[in-house]
């Protein structure tokens, strides 16, 4: 039985007369991927912030393995574009940090050429794996990933989900992702948690894809829908580049070629 890193028991969440969070109930698991979905304003940031300690349930608890140790990746990076800061540099301000792992991590992550590059001159994904990167500098058992693929293509999408997959799989932590919807990121998913201040539904994507509060927040999937990315038993296949390429033409799976 793999350890339970963090539980949200009976979560609740109340500002003024507005209720953010209403009874959460959420366990996360080492060598688990868990994502978190909800339309804006669903409570998904109000629960990470409670998850960091940034903030106090007004009602429940968040219960945390005593050797919990997190790594957080923010959504976006603002940094001012006339202010000089290496890659580098962005990273030796995590407080701790050993210089020597600096190098390693950025490979870990697939972008060690960036070590001298400016911070602002970085494309979406190349930033995205900096903040990645710096997560990994906390040596986190779980790592806490807000909208990870936000302002990536979506072959830098799928790129990056494959890295976290392996990151979880060579570190055996804990993932938890937060994301708009259920679109790429499901390919790797174990469990998805559909909030609207409380928990609508929660399983497996394809449990919840199906399930009726999730098709009423996000409507009913389409056979061309987002279906076709993650599930792996469709049938079709994908070329190089991630485009469908008709069934006739090479049998019933579904193989993806990276």
């Amino acid at each position: 039985m793999s350890t339970r890193l963090v539980e949200f028991v009976n979560v609740g969440m109340q500002f003024g007369e507005r209720q953010l969070l209403d009874g959460i109930d959420m366990p996360i698991h080492q060598g688990e991927i868990v994502t978190l979905i909800g339309p804006n304003g669903s409570g998904k940031s109000t629960l990470i912030r409670t998850l960091l300690g940034l903030q106090t349930p007004t009602s429940g608890e968040v219960v945390r393995h005593q050797s919990l140790r997190i790594g957080y990746m923010p959504q976006k990076l603002h940094i001012d574009p006339t202010l000089p800061l290496t890659v580098e540099h962005f990273l030796r301000l995590v407080r701790g940090v050993n210089r020597k792992e600096i190098k390693p991590t950025l490979e870990k992550v697939g972008i060690p050429h960036l070590l001298h590059s400016q911070v602002h001159v970085l494309s979406g994904g190349e930033t995205q794996r900096v903040l990645l990167a710096r997560a990994l500098l906390n040596k986190p058992n779980l790592l806490v990933l807000d909208e990870p693929v936000q302002g990536v293509d979506v072959n830098g999408q799928i790129e990056l989900y494959n890295l976290i997959d392996s990151i979880r799989t060579e570190l055996n932590c804990g993932v938890l992702m937060v994301s708009h919807d259920l679109h790429l990121v499901m390919a790797k998913t174990d469990t998805v948690y559909c909030i609207n201040q409380h928990v609508c539904c929660s399983g497996s994507p394809q449990q919840v894809t199906g399930h009726p509060a999730y098709q009423a927040l996000f409507g009913v999937p389409g056979a061309a829908d987002s279906i076709a990315i993650y599930s792996h038993h469709h049938d079709h296949v994908h070329d190089d580049h991630g485009d469908v390429v008709a069934e006739q033409e090479h049998g019933p799976h579904c193989q993806h070629h990276h």
